[in-house]
């Protein structure tokens, strides 16, 4: 059995909406009320969860947004892009891994409300990696993005948003 097919076996890790894979971790047992979270919040969210993700060389987590900051964490494997398209209209592109000398961080949070997508770094085979999310994720917050509606709102970045958009 491969590396990825043990990492999936023993986290349990499930197929992804976004691609990859992941569990759950973490959900707070302690519940932020509707009437304290922000606006952008429908009802009640936990204070935090956390999820582990894996990407295999190939795969991608393709370009969404949620509602809360995520914090991503490198964990195992080889370096991971994030592409994030930021409130101004920029993309930037940052690298989780160990070499921090080439500028790759451990963790790097993405903003609330920003489009982003991930996928292993060239001549990469994983990248393990974990993500925690406040006030806490749910999928009523999850957005996958429409690949012609980003490219007309985002046209300089077509051909980025081309390969990391299902």
């Amino acid at each position: 059995m491969n590396l990825t097919n043990q990492l999936i076996d023993k986290y349990k890790l499930q197929p992804h909406p976004e691609g990859g894979w992941y569990t759950q971790t973490y959900k707070s047992a302690d519940i932020i009320p509707s009437c304290s979270v922000p606006e952008q919040f429908p009802d009640n969210r936990p204070y935090s969860t956390a999820i582990y993700f894996l990407l295999e060389a190939g795969s991608y987590s393709a370009f969404h947004k949620i509602k809360s900051d995520e914090c991503w964490h490198f964990y195992y494997g080889d370096p991971l892009q994030i592409f994030i398209i930021n409130h101004s209209g920029e993309m930037q592109m940052i690298t989780l891994g160990t070499n921090f000398s080439n500028n790759e961080h451990f963790q790097y949070v993405v903003p609330a409300n920003s489009w982003f997508a991930s996928r292993p770094a060239a001549n990469s085979s994983f990248s393990f990696v974990g993500c925690t999310v406040s006030p806490g994720f749910e999928f009523s917050d999850f957005e996958l993005a429409n690949q012609a509606d980003l490219i007309a709102n985002f046209p300089k970045h077509k051909e980025i948003i081309i390969q990391l958009c299902r």
